[in-house]
C-alpha cells in the first residue's frame, strides 16, 4: 500500500511538447481530469490524493495534467492554448485509453480553462460528461486590491496598442512568473479573456460568457472563506448569479481557496456529482 503522501499510477505523454505530461491513478474507462490554476502542477491541492482513492471506488480514474501554462508557464500562455492542449489530452484518452467519457474538474484559473474549452473546443468536447468548477474567482477583482495594478494595466494596454502584446511586462507586474502584456491584460483587465466570474459583471455579461455551460451538467464548488475574493463581495449572491448563468448546481463550503481545511467536504462534493452523472444513461458519442 502506498504511503499517505504518495500516489500510484501511470505517467504518460499526451502531446508533442515536453511539458505535455499527465498522471493517471486507476485504470478505468471514465476519467476525472483535474486542471489546476496559476502556478499549479501535480498535487496542486491537498484533496487530490483522497479524491483519487474515492474515485477508484466509483470506478473512475483521476488524471492530473501538465499544460504549457503549468507552474511558471502561465504568463506566456493563454486560455486558447490551454484549450488546445486539453483537446489533445482528451483525444489521447479516447484513442489510447478507450475512454468512455470524462468530467472536467477545474481549480481556480482552471475553471476559466474549462469555460473557454467548452465554448471553443474541438470534436473531443463530445466526450465531456460534466464540469466541476472549484473556486471560480475573479483574478481581476483580486488583483485590483494589490498596489500598482492600475498602472500596469495601463502599460499593458499601451503595449497591446503598439502591437507588442506578446512582449514581457516589467518584473513588478507579476513577481511569480514572466508575463506578456496580453496575458496580464487578460487576467487583470475589465472584460479580459479571463474575466468570467467578477461580481461587478451584469447578469447579461455573465450570461454571454457562461450560458453555454448549461448544455451539460455543471457544479460550482465555492469556498465561502476564499482569501482571493475581496471582503466587499457577497459570496453567496455571487454563487447564486454564477449558477443562474450556467444552469449549474451550487455547493458552498466554508473553506479556503484550495479547501485545505475542508478536504473531506471537497472530496464528497466531487464524488456526489460523479455518482449522479454515473447513474444516468449516457450515449457514447463515438459509436
Amino acid at each position: 500500500m502506498a504511503p499517505k503522501t504518495q500516489m500510484q499510477g501511470t505517467l504518460f505523454k499526451y502531446g508533442p511538447k515536453p511539458v505535455q505530461v499527465a498522471f493517471r491513478t486507476g485504470s478505468f474507462q471514465q476519467q476525472v481530469i483535474f486542471i489546476g490554476g496559476l502556478t499549479d502542477g501535480f498535487f496542486a491541492t491537498e484533496y487530490l490524493l483522497p479524491l483519487a482513492k474515492a474515485l477508484e471506488s466509483e470506478r473512475w480514474s483521476l488524471v492530473q495534467c501538465l499544460l504549457s501554462s503549468s507552474y511558471s508557464g502561465y504568463g506566456t500562455s493563454s486560455l486558447k492554448q490551454d484549450a488546445q492542449e486539453l483537446e489533445q489530452l482528451i483525444n489521447y484518452l479516447i484513442n489510447e485509453e478507450n475512454s468512455h467519457g470524462v468530467v472536467l474538474l477545474g481549480h481556480s484559473t482552471g475553471c476559466q480553462d474549462i469555460v473557454y474549452y467548452l465554448r471553443e473546443g474541438g470534436i473531443c468536447m463530445k466526450a465531456v460528461r460534466g464540469a466541476i468548477l472549484q473556486a471560480p474567482v475573479s483574478d481581476r477583482e483580486y488583483r485590483a486590491t494589490l498596489p500598482g495594478t492600475a498602472a500596469m494595466i495601463d502599460l499593458a494596454d499601451e503595449m497591446i496598442k503598439e502591437g507588442r502584446e506578446l512582449d514581457l511586462m516589467p518584473r513588478g507586474a507579476e513577481p511569480a512568473a514572466p508575463i506578456t502584456a496580453h496575458r496580464f491584460r487578460s487576467l487583470a483587465g475589465y472584460m479580459g479573456d479571463d474575466d468570467m466570474f467578477s461580481s461587478d459583471l451584469s447578469d447579461e455579461q455573465l450570461r454571454v460568457r457562461l450560458e453555454h455551460m448549461s448544455k451539460l451538467p455543471c457544479q460550482v464548488i465555492f469556498s465561502m472563506a476564499d482569501e482571493y475574493v475581496p471582503d466587499y463581495v457577497n459570496k453567496h449572491n455571487l454563487v447564486k448569479r454564477l449558477c443562474a448563468a450556467m444552469g449549474a448546481t451550487a455547493v458552498e463550503i466554508w473553506g479556503n481557496h484550495s479547501l485545505t481545511n475542508r478536504i473531506q467536504e471537497a472530496v464528497r462534493a466531487v464524488v456526489d456529482f460523479i455518482k449522479r452523472e454515473s447513474s444516468k444513461d449516457w450515449d457514447d458519442p463515438w459509436k
